[in-house]
């Protein structure tokens, strides 16, 4: 007689139900009618959908000629370990936003519209709330609408209290007006915009630095940090330079091209828009959030620190010399003072890619 293969049946017991394996749906439901006002408020005019449907759905702006779509998507990497040692998720949002939103705005784009993906062991509506408020309050900053997004609630994929957090920004550019760094010239002037701190990258090493090297927790209050704990200093929102961008191209100002500060630096991310045979050349020092300093204490060379943060600029204009004050202007009306950098000069074209930003002495 063959031998019955047939897997055991468990005796009879408790009904199994999605939400003992560890997925509530009713919770996903309350987080939804939670956003749904949220969302609402970042509406702009091009939006033709509300949240809760399956797609969101968006017009291009009729006043932009041969619309171009620009999009871009990314995370807030390590810093959201900080955010859960802390426990404050008021101001992630902003991080995932800027992480995005900063990059599109490079091509010249106005920013149209956001989605977010929020991803989780066990769904607590309050924390996944407070993160996605802050995402909108992001949105309506930049001037984006928060079109939709996706909570994923995934039994042990996380630790307790941890989520994964990454946003998708899609902007619109007039053909003729895409600024891609193509028209750079020898002698061009770069103009900085401060960043608030670390902003979303390098958190490994800082927190390396800080709480394995030094032995720091996030309620320290080093004296670098002038009265600020390790937590608050780590948690600086990104900054949202959207509008300083329309506000400079809306000054007529010959933006030729735009680079935001984020992983690697200056030295990796100003080539991207350089073209071969150019590099800046940094003519002053400026000053930078504290937080900085301290992780430089631990033991940290200014050649790692160069290529592994924004050393406190977070954004960066490239214009002919004679729009530089039109550009300053534009900026000191926003309550923004421009950091003058450097210039653009020539160098072999088989310079090393990093070495197309040249520091001061």
């Amino acid at each position: 007689m063959p031998h019955d293969r047939s897997p055991a049946r468990p005796k009879a017991g408790p009904v199994l139900t999605y939400k003992k394996a560890g997925v509530d749906i009713e919770a996903g439901d309350d987080l939804v009618e939670r956003i749904k006002p949220l969302a609402a408020a970042t509406r702009i005019a091009e939006v033709v959908s509300d949240v809760g449907g399956f797609a969101g759905l968006c017009a291009v702006p009729k006043d932009v000629d041969d619309p171009v779509l620009v999009s871009g998507t990314d995370g807030v990497g390590t810093k959201l370990k900080v955010a859960f040692l802390t426990g404050v998720h008021d101001s992630i949002g902003f991080d995932l936003v800027g992480m995005n939103v900063n990059d599109v705005v490079t091509c010249g784009a106005r920013p149209l519209f956001f989605l977010d993906y929020f991803a989780t062991g066990k769904l607590d509506p309050s924390v996944a709330e407070r993160v996605v408020g802050s995402v909108a309050k992001a949105c309506k900053e930049s001037g984006c609408a928060l079109l939709g997004g996706e909570t994923a609630e995934l039994p042990g994929m996380y630790a307790d209290g941890e989520y994964e957090l990454v946003g998708f920004a899609v902007g619109v550019v007039a053909r003729k007006k895409i600024v891609d760094g193509t028209r750079v010239k020898e002698g061009d002037v770069a103009l900085g915009l401060a960043s608030s701190g670390l902003h979303s990258n390098g958190y490994s090493l800082a927190r390396k630095a800080l709480f394995d090297t030094m032995h720091l927790s996030i309620h320290d209050r080093p004296p670098e940090l002038g009265g600020q704990s390790v937590g608050e200093a780590l948690l600086a929102p990104t900054r949202l330079y959207a509008r300083h961008v329309q506000a400079v191209l809306a000054a007529g100002v010959d933006v030729r091209a735009m680079s935001h500060i984020t992983g690697g630096g200056l030295p990796a991310n100003m080539p991207r828009v350089l073209p071969v045979g150019l590099a800046l050349r940094l003519e002053r020092r400026w000053l930078h959030a504290p937080i900085f300093d301290l992780v430089r204490s631990a033991g940290v060379e200014e050649i790692e620190m160069r290529a592994t943060f924004n050393m406190g600029v977070g954004y960066v204009f490239v214009v002919p010399p004679g729009d530089a004050d039109r550009a300053s202007e534009a900026l000191q009306a926003m309550g923004e003072s421009a950091i003058a950098l450097g210039r653009v000069v020539r160098v072999p074209v088989d310079v090393r890619f990093e070495e197309r930003v040249q520091w001061p002495e």
